[in-house]
């Protein structure tokens, strides 16, 4: 079992759905942590709630991660607030899926801008920090980035990026002590695109991914489980 006393970490994308379930479970284990999203008060609220319940502190960051300077922003909160940074879940995403020949130039950017170029914004931010002590980046993709559909391109695209920005940094810092994983979670019941009206039993729930998030933290340090397949047991049959 990990020993997550004084570790910090940072969650984009934390005050709903898979994020905000990782960050309260990463509160729950004892581990600080900063919620970042677009809404300040969303953020506000959340890091209060989070607070209340958990072991760990918890800060909300509004910020707009398509921004470098915003997600340079949010690491120094955690930097600041907690005098370390431990861990990074790079949960924040959108989706719009539109075919290409009616797609605008941005939709495309937003997409992209929010899924993929965060990835790097923040990681980049962040690994100075977490060098200094070892730990894990975690990047929260989809099925989606291995199985292509049409309507998807720009979601797709992003999803496709992360892997291969994702096993690329895996291999540049492993010897620094900063283990890289990612999970692919495919049907989730969350408000995903601002509807819930699909979601169902049979989903896989916010809380597993949460779950895998603290079973890879507990990994022994020997260990890397970089990819994460997730799947619903039993969905409908075709």
């Amino acid at each position: 079992m990990a020993d997550f006393r004084e570790k910090a970490a940072v969650v984009t994308g934390g005050t709903r759905g898979i994020g905000r379930a990782i960050a309260e479970s990463l509160a729950a284990h004892g581990i600080d942590v900063v919620i970042a999203a677009r809404h300040e008060q969303d953020c506000r609220t959340a890091a209060d709630e989070i607070s209340r319940k958990g072991n760990g502190r918890a800060v909300g960051v509004a910020a707009d991660v398509r921004r470098n300077e915003d997600c340079a922003r949010i690491i120094q909160t955690a930097v600041d607030s907690f005098n370390r940074l431990d861990i990074l879940i790079n949960n924040a995403g959108i989706g719009g899926f539109t075919p290409v020949d009616k797609m605008d130039v941005a939709h495309w950017d937003r997409v992209i801008s929010t899924n993929l170029n965060s990835l790097f914004y923040c990681t980049h931010a962040a690994l100075p920090h977490i060098k200094k002590q070892g730990g894990w980046i975690i990047n929260i993709g989809s099925l989606a980035g291995k199985n292509a559909f049409p309507g998807g391109a720009a979601y797709n695209a992003s999803k496709f990026g992360l892997i291969g920005f994702s096993e690329a940094l895996m291999q540049e810092v492993r010897h620094d002590d900063v283990r890289v994983s990612y999970i692919m979670p495919g049907s989730v019941a969350t408000d995903f695109e601002g509807s819930s009206t699909w979601a169902a039993d049979w989903m896989i729930q916010p809380q597993d991914i949460a779950q895998i998030v603290i079973d890879l933290l507990n990994t022994p340090a020997r260990t890397l489980p970089s990819r994460v397949e997730v799947r619903p047991s039993k969905p409908p049959r075709k």
